[in-house]
């Protein structure tokens, strides 16, 4: 056999390695390998006002803070099983309001609590308002819990130790972080001699997830559940993969027929300036003034598809993402696709020197990692572009289970579980399984979040209603109100209130008819 000179080998090696880095920007990673994003406010851009207590806009934020007390409970590690491991506990963060409890256990007044989603539970004391807004309609006390695997609610003691194998990230599933909830709800009523007093359960997106799964399966301890934008029927193909970017979709052609236009051309023109030129994607680049040089155009197609998502699913008053997207978009000169799309990003992301493109440009946060495990092993969400026969101003592109699998496989060596979720909570033929036994859930959504497309919106029975508004977003209605908040969403709100007044009037009426009480 013929041997190569080091100098040809070393040419060849080289010719190899500039043709895989050619492929690898021509045929990216699929992008279904990309992990959706729940949460209930958006990660604020420049231009966007942060929602706030009238206190807190009047200058009484050290007030509002004092209210709330942090506490800590050792949480067992697993409640499923009896293995000597299981027995090992953790810190788990949850925040106590009492300032609006009046009577407390003395009058059973309820208790209104707020489930922890993916991130820590601080967040909720600056963005839901649901729960302090209405403590003094309710004399109720409020209480906070953090979901396991967030925040400073970390077993193992790091995030480090928790996150160093699938064994340890084994424990974090949605299961357990309602049997966590349930724990430390009966320790504070405990606690507070608080037996009598009814559980409202409130939360938002995966939280609200929680919230309504929690009334299913734990009636005894929580009476009701306000389930604001909860998708829990898009799993396992209850409803349609690509329901989410249809309304994304709806959404931007709602705003501006031409701008809708103007994005559904651009992935072409993407495409076309980046195969035009041997320095193509330096072109794009420039264009759009990317920190980095673009590898790939994969890299600003999702850039662009994150920004266009995020902007419709929290796409509220007042300053409505879509609207400034597409006014830009709109009023850039129309003879440039590609600087049109330019000025929607500057509009929403506000002025900067460079825009962080790069999908792999910072290793993720220790939140983002614990999300991607939990749809990597259970939360399954079937999303994609898909094409309904309306169109949708995306390139086709519909879920690949294969390549989901196959990156869940490479990060955390699993194979996700598509059929759990229905298994283990239901979801097909909801309302036929529902009506019979279930009772006292809210399901809130705004029909403008693209994730109402998986949320429940019809009634299942008198008393598992759904509450929706034409023009609502993701969890609007559980946000902090602004005095700018349109006469819908005041109306929403109401609604929900007038709802679980009948149920908690009910439970004082439950409680004399079956001796819990004396009759007054």
């Amino acid at each position: 056999m013929k041997t190569l000179s080091q100098p040809t080998f070393l040419i060849l090696s080289l010719l190899s390695l500039l043709l895989l880095l050619f492929l690898l920007a021509q045929f990216p990673p699929p992008a279904q390998a990309k992990f959706s994003r729940l949460g209930v406010h958006r990660k604020r851009s420049p231009n966007q006002a942060r929602r706030q207590p009238a206190a807190a806009a009047a200058g009484d934020d050290d007030d509002i803070e004092s209210d709330f007390v942090t506490f800590y409970y050792n949480q067992t590690l697993d409640h499923f099983n009896y293995r000597p491991e299981s027995y090992t506990t953790f810190r788990q963060r949850y925040i106590l309001n009492v300032k609006h409890w009046g009577g407390g256990a003395t009058t059973n007044a309820p208790i209104l609590v707020y489930f922890g989603l993916e991130g820590r539970i601080e967040h909720a004391l600056e963005n839901i308002g649901f729960l302090t807004e209405n403590a003094p309609h309710f004399k109720a006390l409020l209480l906070y819990i953090e979901h396991r695997y967030y925040g400073e609610s970390v077993p193992f003691g790091s995030w480090e130790k928790a996150s160093r194998n699938a064994a340890s990230l084994g424990y974090l599933t949605s299961a357990q972080a309602m049997a966590d909830y349930a724990a430390v709800i009966l320790h504070v009523k405990r606690t507070y001699s608080a037996g009598n007093s009814p559980v409202i359960v409130v939360g938002g997106s995966y939280g609200g997830m929680l919230a309504s799964w929690f009334r299913l399966k734990y009636p005894h301890i929580a009476l009701g559940a306000l389930a604001s934008s909860a998708p829990i029927l898009y799993f396992d193909g209850v409803k349609p993969g690509g329901g989410y970017y249809s309304i994304v979709s709806k959404d931007f052609k709602e705003a501006s027929e031409s701008c809708y236009e103007t994005i559904r051309k651009s992935w072409v023109e993407i495409e076309r300036v980046a195969a035009s030129k041997p320095n193509g994607l330096s072109v794009l680049s420039k264009k759009f003034k990317t920190c980095s040089r673009l590898r790939r155009t994969f890299d600003l197609k999702d850039y662009l598809d994150s920004l266009y998502s995020e902007a419709a699913q929290y796409n509220e008053p007042p300053d409505y993402p879509v609207g400034i997207v597409c006014s830009a978009i709109d009023g850039a000169p129309n003879d440039d696709v590609l600087g049109q799309i330019f000025a929607g990003v500057v509009a929403y992301m506000g002025d900067s020197s460079c825009y962080d493109v790069a999908s792999d440009s910072a290793p993720p946060t220790p939140s983002a990692s614990a999300w991607s495990w939990q749809m990597c092993s259970e939360l399954v969400f079937p999303i994609g572009h898909d094409d309904d026969g309306d169109g949708t101003m995306f390139p086709p592109e519909p879920f690949d289970l294969k390549s989901f699998t196959k990156s869940c496989r490479s990060r955390f060596g699993i194979v996700p579980r598509t059929h759990w979720v229905t298994t283990f909570y239901g979801g097909h033929d909801l309302k036929l399984a529902l009506h019979r036994f279930a009772s006292n859930i809210i399901f809130s959504n705004g029909l403008r979040d693209p994730y109402s497309s998986g949320g429940v919106l019809e009634n299942i029975s008198d008393s598992i209603i759904a509450v929706s508004t034409i023009n609502g977003s993701h969890s609007l209605d559980i946000l902090t109100s602004m005095p700018s908040d349109p006469d819908w969403l005041i109306n929403q709100r109401k609604t929900e209130l007038e709802i679980i007044g009948r149920w908690l009037s009910k439970y004082y009426i439950d409680l004399v008819q079956f001796k819990l009480l004396p009759s007054s």
